[in-house]
């Protein structure tokens, strides 16, 4: 893709569709912080951002099932009835067949409200186009609304970038009206959004790359676990892309400062990050981060906190 037909991708003007991939917070003393998380997703909506809980930023892969039916039931208790948010239907390391054990999680997710994401399982890695569609098509038959996913191996070895084939049919499946792409190759992602607007204009494309947040200038919209470091600068970034206010450049660049440090190396440990940070900015109790999970230097939080001065915090 040449660099003139990038630029001609831009849109201006476009009101984009953010969702925020929520922390799943922790007391000092090791348990969830139950209040904190709630009043997060609260801030979040209140800032006009869909939450996004049982994903990676979440612990997903951490939990039990009862606990992700717990983070179900905090969420809807703290958005009350008719709030729509998304939520991660994850079987990996689970056994049985695979089309059932995603319509389980499916089924809870949506006796909850929530919109089903589905995580990628390992058990469909090598397998042709065709049956992992076919795999998909049964998952979702019948679901009013899911969204797919392509999760990078550096996030989660569960995760891969589908070939082009498996793409397109995964776009011909009327449930799915959406897929999160996460390879952080704003190539790959732009190719993505030339086929969904020559096949499926109304598929959703939505950036994972938290090393280019920029993508929505292009017809992404987004689901990132950078966007619950703060919410409300990510809804205003938006509004300001949207009304064609040029104070979104520099806003959007401390964004993206504070994207480029929280997701270095190694990257799963970006969640230590946003707990530093939402701790640092007085949005929950400590900096502590599931026992799993890899932790930042003990002096994370002082390069956070002049990511915090850009943004104005």
């Amino acid at each position: 893709m040449k660099i003139g037909s990038i630029v001609q991708r831009q849109q201006p003007g476009r009101k984009v569709h953010g969702i925020a991939a929520a922390l799943l917070p922790f007391e000092a003393d090791g348990r969830i912080a139950v209040e904190a998380f709630q009043n997060h997703l609260r801030a979040t909506h209140r800032a006009g951002l869909m939450n996004a809980v049982n994903m990676d930023t979440g612990y997903v892969n951490c939990l039990s099932d009862s606990e992700r039916q717990d983070v179900l039931r905090w969420t809807r208790e703290a958005l009350g009835p008719g709030v729509s948010f998304v939520a991660g239907a994850y079987i990996e390391g689970q056994r049985g067949d695979v089309v059932d054990l995603y319509r389980k999680q499916i089924e809870v997710i949506v006796s909850f409200g929530g919109v089903p994401i589905l995580f990628q399982t390992s058990r469909l890695h090598g397998k042709s186009s065709a049956e992992k569609a076919a795999a998909y098509e049964a998952v979702c038959r019948g679901c009013p609304h899911v969204l797919a996913f392509e999760l990078g191996p550096m996030f989660a070895p569960n995760g891969e970038i589908f070939d082009e084939e498996t793409f397109r049919r995964l776009m011909d499946i009327p449930e799915i009206m959406g897929i999160k792409h996460s390879s952080l190759d704003r190539l790959t992602e732009l190719e993505r959004l030339a086929i969904r607007d020559a096949l499926r204009p109304d598929f959703r494309i939505y950036t994972g790359n938290d090393l280019g947040i920029n993508m929505i200038e292009y017809g992404s919209d987004y689901l990132l676990g950078l966007a619950t470091f703060a919410p409300e600068k990510f809804a205003e970034r938006d509004r300001l892309w949207e009304t064609g206010d040029p104070g979104y450049y520099a806003l959007s660049d401390a964004l993206q400062y504070l994207g480029n440090v929280a997701f270095r190396a190694p990257v799963p440990a970006y969640k230590h990050s946003a707990a530093a940070f939402l701790h640092l900015v007085g949005r929950i109790p400590s900096d502590l981060t599931h026992p799993k999970n890899p932790r930042r230097p003990a002096w994370e939080a002082e390069i956070l906190r002049d990511c915090a001065r850009r943004l104005g915090f």
